[in-house]
């Protein structure tokens, strides 16, 4: 297989979450990295194990080595330290962006022309933080936020309506945290706005939720969520692997897109070999671009924290 995905933090819950869909999907071959290395390593040879029983040909290795990812088509960043009950992503911009210092002038060096999916929070400041340290074009530094953001939103709406998950479309903007901006009239079932199907008070209950869904995880497990987050990735990789040219919600560097300078929020995508191949503007109301406005504040006050 000549398409390559490196998984960095690899050894943790979500990356190897990644690495495994990926294997699975039998999208590329995959490389565990972590400093973890005999643990990488061991993940890489467990998910490899599987490759026989569900059919994929995709080849996994692990380790520590950087030099295992050259010429890689993907990048994932996972490495961070999780979120622990009572801890907001805000608490973890400063000893994260430490992490991304580490890893960047290794992306330069081994992966030079790679498309980048930062996972690690503060996502929208980790992501800024790397685009800032590679020096990558805005295209192929994508952060994965609103597609775990929209598929929790999902989830809450089809158990509110006791229908097929697959039914349910859901959009939402803005920061990965607590002021990220859930659109209910963009949100539908079998095309239908849930606007038309739930009342105003369950939309909003919804949509508190959703915003508060890591942690809701968090409390409940002690950790950060690991499954949604890793298949959240991997659907952006496939999006791009495959030239899809998909449409996700993901955090890229908007520069005057909603009246956003500089600045890495989620927003509307369409994912392609190229990585972001459009950022797609919708029209908002007074108020959901009030809400936007507010999320990218607070993103821009961790972005000033780390000076980037």
């Amino acid at each position: 297989m000549n398409r390559k995905v490196t998984v960095v933090g690899g050894a943790g819950n979500v990356g190897a979450t990644v690495a495994r869909a990926i294997a699975e999907k039998e999208l590329a071959d995959v490389v565990v990295i972590d400093i973890a290395d005999q643990k990488a390593a061991g993940i890489a040879l467990d998910i490899y194990e599987t490759c026989p029983i569900i059919g994929s040909d995709s080849r996994v290795i692990g380790g520590a080595d950087w030099s295992a990812a050259a010429g890689s088509d993907i990048v994932v960043i996972t490495s961070g330290k999780p979120r622990k009950p009572g801890m907001s992503r805000d608490d973890l911009v400063r000893d994260n962006f430490d992490i991304m210092k580490s890893i960047a002038p290794k992306l330069v060096e081994h992966c030079p022309n790679a498309i980048v999916v930062p996972v690690a929070n503060p996502l929208d400041a980790m992501s800024q933080a790397l685009f800032r340290l590679t020096g990558f074009p805005r295209e192929r530094i994508i952060g994965m936020a609103g597609v775990l953001d929209s598929a929790r939103m999902s989830t809450f709406i089809a158990m509110e309506l006791k229908v097929s998950v697959e039914n349910v479309h859901s959009f939402v903007l803005g920061g990965h945290g607590d002021t990220m901006v859930p659109l209910p009239r963009y949100s539908t079932v079998a095309g239908i706005p849930i606007t038309e199907l739930l009342s105003k008070e369950a939309i909003d209950a919804i949509s508190v939720r959703t915003a508060n869904g890591g942690a809701e995880i968090t409390k409940l497990v002690g950790t950060s969520a690991w499954y949604a987050p890793g298949q959240a990735a991997a659907e952006m990789c496939e999006a791009i692997l495959k030239d899809k040219k998909k449409i996700l919600p993901c955090s890229v560097f908007l520069q005057g897109e909603y009246g956003i300078q500089d600045l890495f929020v989620g927003v509307p995508v369409k994912l392609g070999a190229r990585g972001v191949e459009e950022i797609i503007q919708i029209t908002l109301t007074a108020d959901e671009d009030a809400a936007l406005k507010k999320s990218a504040a607070a993103v821009k006050e961790l972005v000033d924290v780390i000076g980037v």
